[in-house]
C-alpha cells in the first residue's frame, strides 16, 4: 500500500465490504467506464489530470468519487497531484472475470461504435 500524507488521506472500502451492485453501477457510466478504461490501458496510476473526460472539473471530481467509494479505484495524495488506480487484483479476487469482461466488451463496443461511441 502507498503512504499518503496525513489529513490527506481518501475514504476506501475494505474489500470486504464492496458490493458487486455498486460497482456495477459505477461502471454503468460512459465517463466512469472511460477512466476504468484509461486506467487499465496505462497499467500505472495516473493523475485526474491524465484522464482526459469531456465534463467539468466538479463533475470529473464526482465521477472519480463513484468509483472510488464503490471499489473500483484507489486514490492517493502524491504532493497536490490525487492519483489514481484500478483495484484489480482485489476485484479480481471478489469478482473473478469481471472486470476483463468489462474491458473486453468496452473494446469491442469501441471497434463497432468508435471511440466516442458511449
Amino acid at each position: 500500500m502507498t503512504t499518503m500524507t496525513p489529513g490527506r488521506e481518501l475514504p476506501h472500502p475494505e474489500p470486504d465490504r464492496i458490493r458487486l451492485a455498486e460497482v456495477l453501477h459505477a461502471l454503468a457510466d460512459p465517463m466512469r467506464m472511460r477512466v476504468v478504461c484509461r486506467l487499465a490501458e496505462a497499467g500505472a496510476e495516473l493523475a485526474c489530470s491524465e484522464v482526459e473526460l469531456p465534463v467539468t472539473k466538479s463533475t470529473s471530481t464526482h465521477h472519480f468519487r463513484v468509483l472510488r467509494e464503490s471499489g473500483v479505484i484507489r486514490q492517493a495524495y502524491r504532493g497536490t497531484a490525487k492519483m489514481n488506480a484500478l483495484r484489480g487484483e482485489e476485484l479480481e479476487t471478489l469478482f473473478p472475470g469481471l472486470l476483463a469482461a468489462v474491458l473486453a466488451a468496452a473494446d469491442a463496443q469501441a471497434a463497432r461504435l468508435g471511440p466516442a461511441g458511449d
